[in-house]
């Protein structure tokens, strides 16, 4: 059992409070590590010392920062296998997912850093001005559990490259590869107060970080009830908030498409890691008249999508393919359970919801799959004669749920996928390349795939409407916690 009793700030672990959470294996259910429960004091001391060390670290030579994140980049690397068994045990990701993209992802992130760092117009003349950028300040990164490392290196690795001080409060759900992190970064030999660890609830820590005012920037990834209430906190000191939210994101199949090969990958795209996923593509809106083909093929696929024991699955799917391309036809994808016993209730009882509503189901359902006595498992669902108005088409259900949704046509087509409160991603498929990209101009969406090509963990990553404001990712992300400067010379 992975045991962890103290934070991690200004250099040094820092014991806490009697206070501990449970973290639990979603395949069994049992309990497999604990973490210190923070508290205000906790989050009050991570923040002083990320604002003491914030000067210092702010005027260091951007190459002294590029060598550290170097540095602690190989030290991840080489805890490669710890850290993805570790991610298969608290998140339940398949074992071969769990090495290709929630440590495989993030590696590549703290990898660019530096080399992103030399595409900034750090200084540019504008006139008799100067125009400089610098480093933002405090930065307070606040994380969710389904791609836990992924999130935290696409908040953590930028602001330290930019010159940031970072608080981090990960997900109290699936906290231990943070205290890997942690560790890393110590040995790694950053300055204290430069990165700090505290774990706990939203209520209790996650709070009182976002409304400090020694706080600068707050990034957050989570729900967008919780970015309602943080975007409402910081706004008592004016202070800079990222916000990345929930999605429901469809995948628009035009008439010319191959139909096929759009619904084998947009069922992928909305099951990947069991549809635990902001990004999870859980619309498929396609043809009318093809409507019942397409119904054929999702239920034939449905069989690709096998839920495994995620520690002892290894061949699900080859990381290499994944790694390039998430959704490949013709690949089987294996699920695991879901991240928790509410997070389970939560999805079956949409899927309930949906029959209820007059839904069909063409695979799947609320009944516990055969073979998985134990774990937080929800067998792969495919619904079709839904509705716009439907709460299994508004909602994000966060589970291995697909809604099918019939069009008349390219204008309706962009009015159903543009339908919901959400416009963080989508994709688009039809025969013509060029008749594919106009259509995605017409999507209000961050994100657009085209013919199921592949994500780009350098391109910038954010949403439209309800999905949040900001970007994460390549340059763009390292943007996002820099300030710009003008100089009036004379």
């Amino acid at each position: 059992m992975e045991t962890f009793t103290r934070h991690y700030i200004d250099g040094r672990r820092q014991a806490a409070g009697t206070g501990r959470i449970a973290v639990g294996d979603p395949a069994t259910g049992e309990v497999i590590g604990e973490v210190p429960a923070g508290t205000a004091a906790d989050a009050d001391a991570a923040v002083a010392a990320a604002a003491r060390a914030f000067p210092a670290w702010s005027a260091s030579p951007r190459a002294e920062r590029a060598a550290l994140l170097e540095r602690l980049t190989g030290l991840l690397a080489a805890a490669r296998a710890r850290l993805a068994e570790t991610i298969v045990g608290e998140v339940g990701s398949p074992a071969s997912f769990a090495a290709a993209v929630q440590v495989g992802l993030p590696l590549a992130t703290f990898a660019g850093q530096p080399g992103l760092l030399e595409e900034i117009a750090w200084r540019r003349e504008v006139g008799h001005s100067a125009v400089v950028r610098e480093a933002a300040g405090v930065v307070v990164a606040i994380t969710p559990w389904n791609y836990p490392l992924h999130q935290i290196a696409a908040k953590v690795a930028p602001a330290l490259a930019a010159g940031c001080t970072v608080v981090l409060k990960p997900s109290e759900v699936a906290p231990l590869n943070a205290f890997l992190l942690a560790e890393a970064v110590h040995e790694a030999g950053f300055p204290p107060g430069v990165f700090n660890l505290v774990c706990g609830t939203g209520a209790e820590v996650g709070e009182r970080l976002v409304a400090h005012p020694d706080v600068d920037v707050v990034s957050f990834t989570g729900s967008t009830a919780a970015g309602r209430r943080i975007g409402a906190l910081a706004a008592a000191t004016v202070k800079r908030v990222h916000l990345e939210l929930g999605g429901k994101s469809p995948t628009v199949v035009l008439d010319d498409a191959d139909l096929e090969a759009a619904v084998a990958d947009g069922m992928v795209k909305a099951f990947v890691n069991s549809g635990q996923t902001c990004t999870a593509l859980s619309r498929l809106i396609v043809p009318r008249a093809r409507l019942a083909e397409a119904e054929e093929i999702a239920a034939a696929a449905v069989a690709n999508h096998p839920l495994v024991d995620p520690a002892a699955e290894t061949a699900g799917v080859r990381p290499t393919v994944l790694a390039d391309k998430l959704g490949h036809i013709g690949f089987t994808f294996a699920l695991g359970p879901l991240v928790s016993a509410a997070q389970r209730e939560r999805v079956t009882g949409h899927i309930r919801a949906g029959v209820e509503e007059g839904a069909r189901l063409v695979a799947g359902g609320p009944e516990r799959p055969g073979g998985f006595d134990r774990g937080h498992y929800v067998r792969p669902t495919v619904f079709s004669g839904t509705t716009p108005g439907m709460a299994i088409v508004q909602e994000e259900i966060f589970g291995p749920v697909l809604c099918l949704q019939a069009h008349d046509g390219d204008d309706d087509a962009a009015a159903l996928a543009n339908g919901t409160r959400y416009g963080l991603c989508a994709a688009v498929w039809s025969a013509d390349t060029g008749r594919a990209a106009a259509f995605a101009g017409r999507l209000r969406a961050g994100q657009v795939d085209v013919n199921g090509a592949r994500f780009n963990p350098f391109a910038p990553f954010g949403g439209y409407k309800q999905s949040g404001h900001g970007r994460e990712l390549g340059v763009w992300g390292l943007e996002a916690f820099l300030q710009t400067k003008s100089l009036q010379l004379p």
